[in-house]
């Protein structure tokens, strides 16, 4: 059940990044995007670091420093590059280009670099995530195509993508915590300058505090940790495809709490994307079955 486990992990920190954009719409006025997601990593960062000295987890001998570094600027260059692609693009291709390409980037890294045989489950369930985000972005606003917005979009999905791949590399001898508060508090450094380049006063009204400490806190400390936790079990590719369930939360959130309405299509975009988890569900499943028989 190990590879099951995994998988609920993985959905389970989707589920938190998909409170992302229903929480930012309770900052003040004045925190522009970038700000915030500069202030969610120096939170998320900051706490990750402090649970990983008091867990006695800082241990940074023979540290290995290219693939730390990697996965820190993929983690730290997916906000600028997702941000600026949805205010060139809009909110619906942005997001779908962003996030949709990650997992189809996530499998072509694990087939190039791990020369690793991609499932034909997972391709059908990858093609049934990525029509189903496409429909449920379908009719949010009218459709912006910028190509420099489309190539950021892409770039933001291949930050993920790499983000993924190299830090399930790290945790294979390495605690997820260490991992994961050593990765994110060297993205908060390099993300550090927006603090000071944008108006961070924000920060000081009480919404804006709540808003912090729910996004540094549950949808990056947490929520990132829960993600490395899953990833010991559960490939790169995936893991991505899984974290589609990101959409899916924010979508029902939108409906639920902030009054959105959701058009025919995206309704069918949601049932896809949730027949694409439980396709994945029922390969994990089948992977823990064949580990079972394998030890017998």
């Amino acid at each position: 059940m190990l590879n099951q486990r995994s998988a609920l992990l993985v959905l389970l920190a989707a589920v938190l990044w998909g409170t992302t954009g229903t929480v930012q719409t309770f900052a003040p006025q004045g925190a522009s995007p970038i700000s915030i997601g500069a202030f969610r990593l120096a939170v998320g960062g900051g706490a990750l670091f402090l649970l990983m000295i008091a867990a006695g987890k800082l241990q940074l001998k023979n540290w290995p420093i290219r693939p730390t570094i990697l996965a820190s600027l993929s983690m730290a260059l997916y906000q600028p590059l997702f941000f600026s692609a949805v205010s060139m693009t809009g909110v619906a291709v942005g997001t779908v280009v962003a996030i949709g390409s990650a997992p189809i980037l996530a499998g072509l890294l694990e087939w190039i670099v791990q020369k690793r045989k991609l499932s034909n489950l997972w391709i059908f369930s990858t093609i049934l995530s990525v029509t189903g985000c496409s429909l449920l972005f379908s009719n949010r606003e009218s459709l912006i195509i910028e190509p420099v917005g489309i190539l950021l979009a892409l770039g933001a999905g291949l930050s993920f993508a790499v983000y993924t791949l190299v830090s399930k590399q790290l945790i294979s001898n390495r605690s997820s915590l260490s991992v994961t508060a050593v990765v994110f508090s060297f993205s908060a450094l390099c993300l550090s300058p927006f603090l000071f380049l944008s108006d961070m006063t924000w920060i000081f009204n009480a919404s804006g505090v709540a808003v912090s400490l729910h996004l540094g806190l549950a949808a990056t400390a947490a929520a990132y940790l829960l993600f490395a936790k899953g990833l010991m079990n559960v490939s790169s590719s995936t893991a991505v495809t899984l974290s589609l369930a990101e959409p899916i939360t924010a979508a029902l959130l939108g409906v639920f709490l902030v009054g959105e309405t959701l058009s025919t299509y995206s309704w069918a975009g949601l049932v896809l994307i949730l027949t694409a988890i439980c396709l994945l569900m029922s390969l994990t499943n089948r992977q823990d079955q064949g580990k079972v028989i394998s030890k017998n």
